[in-house]
């Protein structure tokens, strides 16, 4: 067990670099800007294809992603949506966790979709799953379009403004209902030599 509570940013991808990813990094960096918690990362696409979809709950790194979760006290979980509903490889690890692998958890989703017309996928397929695992608490979600997390010319994704702004309040929401930091604290100053921008 860590001595600090942990974040756990769980990526449902089945792409290694996909938008979903991006909003999942950017999460990252703001959480990097705080201090007094681990951050950790599960990649569900790094795990054993076999043991997932065969439930080998004994399998190590299966049992690792369990642990993961449980050590967790706020958890982040980003997937696209594919047919109006999360990533078939989320549900397979959500489908493995315990009936009460969020409980006392704060959770926040994240998607991204082709358009705004798949927006209700986070509180119609994604949330009532993350209720029944026993979530403490489901923060409002952060749903981006295609346009929103645009490709830059080095094939890398960036997020948008208008969704980086709802991330730094997403970000400050979730640290201030699992951690009990202020919300309206803000971030700490990036120096200038930190900053880095896409043309």
């Amino acid at each position: 067990m860590p001595l600090q509570p942990s974040v756990l940013l769980i990526a449902g991808s089945p792409s290694e670099q996909s938008r979903s990813a991006a909003l999942l990094d950017s999460v990252s960096h703001r959480l990097a800007l705080r201090s007094g918690f681990v951050v950790d990362r599960l990649n569900v696409r790094e795990l054993p294809a076999q043991a997932l979809l065969l439930a080998e709950w004994g399998h190590p790194a299966i049992a690792a992603a369990i642990a993961q979760v449980a050590r967790a006290r706020a958890i982040v979980v980003a997937t696209p949506v594919y047919k109006a509903a999360y990533s078939g490889l989320l549900k397979v690890l959500l489908d493995l966790l315990p009936q009460t692998a969020l409980k006392e958890k704060t959770v926040l989703p994240l998607a991204t979709g082709g358009s705004p017309n798949h927006m209700l996928a986070l509180d119609y397929t994604l949330r009532p799953v993350l209720q029944s695992l026993s979530a403490r608490q489901i923060l409002p979600g952060v749903y981006a379009t295609d346009a929103q997390v645009p490709q830059a010319a080095d094939k890398r994704y960036t997020v948008g403004p208008d969704i980086a702004a709802r991330l730094d309040d997403a970000v400050l929401t979730l640290l201030a209902e699992s951690f009990r930091m202020p919300a309206t604290a803000g971030f700490e100053p990036v120096p200038f030599s930190r900053v880095r921008c896409s043309v």
